[in-house]
């Protein structure tokens, strides 16, 4: 008797295992080792799957077609965990479409064809980790803050992008960062390089490969040069020079001195001529008085 049940468990647990599998809503063409992972990866998906259910923490997309991504995904899945959408055909981010993501821990949008991080990209993704946006040939442009907010963000990922510079507030909003990949982008060293470049040298243990794997473009004859051949005195030259933003400050302060010159010009010769009355009137009166 004991030695049938002993023979009967296995299929009773595999039974079981079948059971719960059969009750559990997994998408068509999917995979769903356990309750909370979806396993759509190489199913040459051209749009997210139906029937996602709403309790997934691991949901894995890569290698499909897949275009865009939903502004209110986030919101239908909030216990979402980790997200890999690396090796797809997404060319942006709808607006909001990550603001929701407070629980995302891993988020990989490697290999696609994204052209900008906008600024408020990623809101309130306070407990986001690992973010991986490399190997993005087309993306060109990040966001001042397109990375605000992102007080846990551990690992960045931006190599192998077309990024020809780079804010270095974008990287100060990053308390947290501890791994840097900025390799294989057509960085330009030119004076808006320069803020960048004592940046990376401050922070050089973030770089898995350091200086060494950076190049950069001179803007004198575009001879690629890596960045461990540079130091701070090859941009000597940018000190002196202002920025976009510096003309705008002096611009807008010689506007402000005009106008304050202006106004108290306009008071100073108020007074004097409200003063030259006052005191035609006091004469015209001690005239009239010695009459």
């Amino acid at each position: 008797m004991f030695s049938c049940v002993h023979w009967l468990q296995p299929f009773l647990a595999l039974l079981s295992s079948t059971l719960i599998t059969w009750g559990y809503n997994c998408p068509s063409s999917c995979l769903c080792p356990d309750h909370h992972t979806v396993d759509c990866a190489g199913q040459g998906l051209t749009r997210l799957p139906d029937s996602i259910p709403l309790d997934v923490r691991r949901l894995l997309l890569s290698d499909n077609w897949i275009p865009w991504i939903p502004s209110d995904f986030l919101v239908l899945y909030s216990d979402l965990v980790y997200l890999d959408l690396r090796n797809n055909s997404l060319t942006r981010l709808e607006p909001g479409t990550l603001s929701t993501s407070s629980r995302l821990v891993y988020l990989d949008l490697g290999s696609n064809n994204l052209t900008e991080i906008p600024s408020g990209t990623f809101g309130e993704s306070r407990s986001l980790i690992k973010l991986r946006l490399g190997n993005n040939p087309h993306l060109s442009m990040v966001g001042e803050d397109a990375f605000s907010g992102l007080t846990s963000l551990r690992e960045l990922e931006l190599e192998r992008n077309a990024l020809s510079g780079l804010d270095v507030g974008v990287l100060n909003q990053l308390p947290s960062l501890r791994v840097l990949r900025l390799e294989g982008n057509p960085w330009i060293c030119n004076c808006n390089f320069a803020k960048l470049f004592l940046w990376l040298m401050e922070n050089r243990q973030k770089l898995p490969n350091g200086l060494e794997g950076m190049e950069c473009s001179l803007p004198v004859d575009g001879r690629r040069v890596s960045l461990s051949m540079l130091s701070e005195d090859s941009f000597r030259e940018c000190r002196g020079m202002l920025t976009l933003t510096d003309y705008l400050i002096v611009i807008f302060s010689g506007i402000c001195i005009s106008v304050a010159a202006i106004i108290a010009s306009f008071f100073l010769a108020s007074t004097i001529h409200c003063f030259q009355r006052w005191s035609k009137a006091n004469r015209t009166d001690e005239e009239e008085g010695d009459d």
